[in-house]
């Protein structure tokens, strides 16, 4: 758990520089990594600890199905939960399905359903990648990673340091309350506010009930519509991918495996 020593205990310089030179291979390793992703993709977020069973995966599950059948790939944190459904759902759907996985003392494995894995020691290079990767979000319910994640894409659109960023909220009744702390917030408390928060009704035939927060401009995203390409020349498809650990300059590692 190398974060934990750094962010709590004083460092000697030449310890400094080790830490810091660490943290700038993972970086590499993650930006090698989505530039292996050859078509546009999104980044999926939400519990890990939904059973199969539940809606939420359930959910999480058919839109990546539908993502993948549409031409996009699948990012995920790559661990189980939400995360399993939407690399499982993607690979349905004959998609490439990507999983950025972090060492954490107490979870989590990476989840079967991956096609390219990549496990970091560090959150903020993790997160990095997330962004990255990714043409928007789709945020399931989920603990405080999920919120994590949600506001730092909120804060990044904000501050314009991404433009056509749509984040879309699947469940409703679960973001509802946060949706409307986010509005009073933001009439009181941010200066210029540049992001546009919507509520929308659940439709029966899609059977699944969504909320979106889009960035100024932003286009919708299409789940039935061919994917935009990224332009990625170096990128490689799915049957090439495999599984890294970050930081140990591109080896094959125990990304995959975890």
């Amino acid at each position: 758990m190398e974060d934990r020593d750094l962010l709590q205990t004083h460092h000697a310089t030449e310890e400094l520089r080790r830490h810091t030179a660490s943290i700038g291979r993972e970086f590499l390793a993650g930006f090698e990594a989505v530039e292996r992703i050859d078509r546009p993709a999104v980044s999926i977020f939400g519990s890990a600890r939904v059973p199969e069973e539940s809606r939420p995966y359930e959910l999480a599950r058919e839109t990546a199905r539908l993502f993948a059948a549409a031409g996009w790939a699948v990012v995920t944190g790559g661990g189980p939960g939400v995360m399993e459904a939407a690399n499982r759902g993607c690979q349905e759907g004959g998609g490439l399905s990507v999983g950025f996985n972090i060492e954490l003392p107490h979870e989590q494995g990476t989840n079967p359903y991956v096609d390219l894995s990549l496990t970091f020691d560090h959150f903020y290079a993790r997160k990095t990648m997330f962004v990255k990767a990714a043409e928007g979000f789709c945020v399931f319910p989920g603990g405080f990673g999920t919120a994590d994640e949600l506001f730092e894409s909120l804060t990044l659109i904000q501050t314009g340091k991404v433009m056509h960023f749509p984040v879309v909220l699947i469940g409703e009744a679960y973001w509802t309350p946060l949706l409307e702390w986010v509005r009073r917030s933001r009439s009181r408390l941010c200066s210029t506010p540049t992001a546009r928060v919507t509520a929308r009704a659940p439709t029966r035939r899609r059977r699944q009930t969504r909320s979106s927060v889009r960035g100024r401009g932003a286009p919708r995203p299409a789940l039935g519509g061919r994917a935009r390409p990224r332009g990625r020349g170096s990128a490689r498809g799915r049957r090439g991918a495999s599984g890294h650990r970050a930081g140990a300059g591109g080896d094959p590692g125990r990304g995959g495996s975890r």
